[in-house]
């Protein structure tokens, strides 16, 4: 029992079926871990659902996170739904300073005391604004190992209260839904990592880096080792915590396909919400082209294990159909679910009608009448009218010598054109984007509707000829204004006046023969319905959005 303790609990692991773990891989801190990412997941024909990044340890001003870490890796968080970041933030600085066990246990101690509050406060808040409020945080790994200065070793009852103290602040923050990864170096190393956990209340994922090194050898050794695979797997379940993986690879081996076989076989066996490989060498198996074999086996398990990339179906809209997204106990947020067309208000009861009819009545008509008229009158006129006038009226004077309109800035900033009845006028829209902490695609705004004709109004409308050219000034010509006429000198109609009057005259005449054959088939109006135009009651409950609880 001291060498694989809760041994007891090892048959209840393995009839456990779990779902499939999440897919991650780091490629990068930076920009460069988001650029490579899609280029990782064509070459593997899966989908990378984890992202995996790292908060800089060298200074303490380094943990509130650098814009050139942070801001990739949430921009790419945002751009799909369903994805999550896994950020492994240090407790001392500097993290790979070589201090020795005195200064560690000092400021160990003062983080203890709250001394460093105020920096994981920020940092929280800075991944909140960025819509990264989700995220994993994988704080202190490997403290039972030697290599970070965020080691349990020098104290660990000062570590633990540390620990208990950074998830305090970082939960303080609102719109926060972090969770804490404990995360430990596989083995027992320096200390025994069960010695350092702060308890089930401040840690959310048990996790553990095991890569392909001594003191074991075989893959079973890593199984049966002190506190390896098997104490990693017994633990999380008697304290109730799913396990992950942040880092597992290739390294004191070289190229061992059966490692990466036998590690994807547990993952999958196993109660593990996340894995990520390593993907640089000497660990990795695409980066790195020190490992052929391994990276044929690592892809071709893979490819068994998840399935492959969602294809956008197409729809009626033209937008693509629904991917698959990963389990809510992953992401923290319910994924998309189909939404009904509208809310549901339960109807009150005893207040309908019992009599309503059960079927239609019998007696309705058959046929259309069989006396409407077989052709079409006669005597229609067959021209158009000679006699147009000559003279404008005042208002279309004063239409006429009006300059065309001009665009008008709207608040939005995007220019708004007034509508004019011009036929060579283009309708436009002005799309506009929505402000947030990620870049997100414009949409264009549902009020920008586009339209082609003028709406008339009781005040005159500026129109456009056809055939009107600029002015040398500038200015759009307009028509001639009525001139005074000289004694016995008849009026010259305006060509301007001339094609209003006659296009006016053709649409009357086009309107009224269009009247006239609608009378003779259609018969009398009916009646508008005196229910429509009822007031709608603003009483209806409006529908509740609840959130589903978090796992």
């Amino acid at each position: 029992m001291a060498v694989r303790p809760y041994a007891e609990a090892e048959p209840a692991l393995r009839n456990n079926v779990q779902p499939k773990a999440a897919l991650g891989v780091f490629t990068g801190s930076d920009a460069r871990g988001t650029s490579r990412l899609p280029e990782f997941e064509r070459w593997l024909g899966r989908e990378v659902t984890v992202g995996r990044t790292y908060i800089p340890g060298e200074n303490w001003a380094a943990f509130l996170g650098p814009d050139f870490i942070l801001k990739p890796w949430t921009k790419w968080r945002a751009e799909k739904p369903g994805r999550i970041l896994a950020i492994n933030v240090p407790m001392v600085a500097p993290n790979e300073g070589a201090l020795d066990d005195t200064t560690v246990s000092v400021l160990l101690s003062a983080g203890a005391n709250g001394a460093f509050d105020l920096t994981y406060r920020q940092l929280a808040a800075r991944l909140v604004a960025q819509d990264a409020e989700d995220s994993i945080i994988v704080l202190g790994w490997e403290m039972n190992g030697t290599t970070y200065s965020s080691r349990c070793g020098p104290n660990p009852t000062a570590w633990k209260q540390y620990w208990r103290r950074i998830v305090a602040a970082m939960k303080s923050v609102p719109g926060q839904n972090f969770r804490f990864d404990f995360t430990a170096n596989r083995g027992r190393d320096a200390i025994p990592w069960t010695e350092c956990y702060p308890g089930d209340d401040v840690v959310d994922i048990i996790g553990l880096d095991s890569y392909d090194q001594p003191p074991s050898q075989s893959f079973q050794e890593y199984i049966d080792q002190p506190y390896g695979l098997r104490h990693h797997a017994q633990f999380a379940a008697a304290h109730g915590k799913p396990m992950s993986f942040p880092e597992w690879g290739l390294f004191r081996y070289g190229d061992r396909p059966t490692y990466v076989k036998q590690m994807l076989e547990w993952i999958e066996k196993n109660n593990v919400v996340y894995h990520s490989l390593s993907d640089y060498c000497p660990h990795g198996v695409w980066l790195c082209s020190d490992n052929p074999r391994s990276s044929d086996g690592y892809r071709k398990v893979l490819r068994q294990m998840l399935p492959p990339i969602p294809t956008p179906s197409p729809s009626l809209t033209g937008k693509p159909g629904p991917t698959s997204t990963p389990s809510p106990s992953l992401t923290g947020k319910p994924g998309p679910t189909s939404t009904p067309a509208g809310p549901s208000v339960p109807l009150p009861t005893g207040v309908l009608p019992t009599d309503l009819p059960t079927h239609l009545p019998t007696d309705l008509p058959t046929g259309l009448p069989t006396d409407l008229p077989t052709k079409l009158p006669t005597d229609l006129p067959t021209g158009l009218p000679t006699a147009l006038p000559v003279t404008l009226p005042p208002t279309r004077q004063a239409a006429a010598t009006s300059p065309e309109p001009t665009t008008t800035p709207a608040k939005s900033g995007a220019p708004r054109a007034t509508p004019t009845a011009s036929p060579t006028a283009t309708p436009t829209t002005s799309p506009t984007g929505t402000s947030s902490a990620s870049p997100r695609p414009a949409t264009p705004s549902p009020t920008a509707t586009p339209t082609s004709t003028a709406t008339p109004t009781s005040r005159a409308t500026p129109t456009s000829s056809p055939s009107a050219s600029p002015s040398p000034s500038g200015t759009p010509a307009t028509a001639a204004a009525a001139l005074p006429l000289r004694d016995g000198q008849s009026p010259t109609p305006s060509p301007v006046a001339v094609e209003v009057q006659v296009s006016s005259g053709l649409v009357t005449w086009v309107i009224t023969l269009c009247q006239s054959l609608l009378s003779l088939v259609a018969g009398p109006p009916v009646p508008a319905d005196p229910a429509a135009d009822l007031p709608i009651g603003d009483e209806l409950p409006s529908p509740a959005i609840n959130n589903p609880p978090l796992p």
